[in-house]
């Protein structure tokens, strides 16, 4: 897909982290790009900095992902692109014993279901209403290609670590929709791609102490250091533009295999 003034791009999670990076490369071709994020505060900056639009929309509500769409289709017209970055995670054992009276307890099945329902219901939420809305368009070249979507994943759906099993399963459900999703949508000319980040320099991450983020650089083997977002901004932007990738899940990590803890 060539991209241009005339691409219409929504790109959730965007007001901040590997998000804000294909945001802004997304932009600097010329593209609208709509933000769909909670931060409402970074996300209108971002806006107003790309010259976009800002959606507040929590991808676990269907009313405020409809609403989102239908404004940034209103402003932008329909997007032919879709970058999904909007995420949560938390670490918490299956079943563990309290550091002090040996207690046992269980991960709460509500926050479970929060994580799945925000990373892996909340992605394919998106997708399949963007994909419908692609759907009404006319192709753009002599593929057929109307529209190109790209997931984020995570290396945790190949290996988490321990108090992983709730954010490995709703990236390992991303990572296992996105082949059945492109053949879903084959004939409709309509891409989808899933990239697998592992441990990138993101806002959460430069929160933490100096020694930790050291330490997990030291981890990754070439190169050491944590990840760019713009780096995880270019592999997008390569899934969107080359037509003949589709159906893929990539890792980018530096070729790190997470230990158990």
């Amino acid at each position: 897909m060539e991209i241009s003034s005339k691409t219409p791009a929504i790109v959730t999670g965007g007001a901040s982290g590997l998000g804000l990076a294909t945001a802004k490369a997304i932009a600097a071709t010329g593209a609208k790009v709509a933000i769909f994020d909670m931060k409402e505060d970074e996300g209108e900056k971002v806006a107003k900095e790309l010259g976009g639009t800002f959606c507040k929309v929590n991808v676990t509500s269907e009313e405020e992902v409809d609403a989102a769409f239908a404004k940034a289709r209103e402003a932008h017209g329909q997007e032919r692109i879709l970058v999904n970055c909007a995420g949560i995670g938390n670490a918490i054992k299956t079943a563990s014993r309290d550091k002090n009276d040996g207690s046992i307890k269980h991960y709460p099945l509500s926050a479970f279901d929060f994580v799945i329902q925000v990373n892996l219901v909340g992605t394919f939420r998106c997708i399949a209403k963007s994909a419908a809305g692609m759907m009404t368009l006319d192709p753009i070249n002599d593929d057929g290609e109307r529209g190109a979507i790209v997931n984020t994943a995570s290396v945790a759906a190949e290996d988490g670590q321990m108090g992983q099993a709730a954010y490995s399963a709703s990236k390992g459900g991303v990572v296992g929709m996105t082949l059945p999703i492109a053949r879903d949508l084959m004939k409709e000319g309509i891409r989808v791609n899933t990239i697998l980040p592992g441990i990138f320099n993101t806002p959460l991450m430069n929160a933490a102490p100096p020694q930790v983020k050291d330490a997990l650089a030291a981890s990754v083997p070439f190169p050491k250091r944590l990840g760019l977002p713009e780096e995880y901004a270019k592999l997008a932007m390569v899934m969107l533009e080359n037509t003949y990738f589709n159906g893929e899940d990539v890792r980018l990590d530096g070729a790190i295999r997470m230990a158990p803890r």
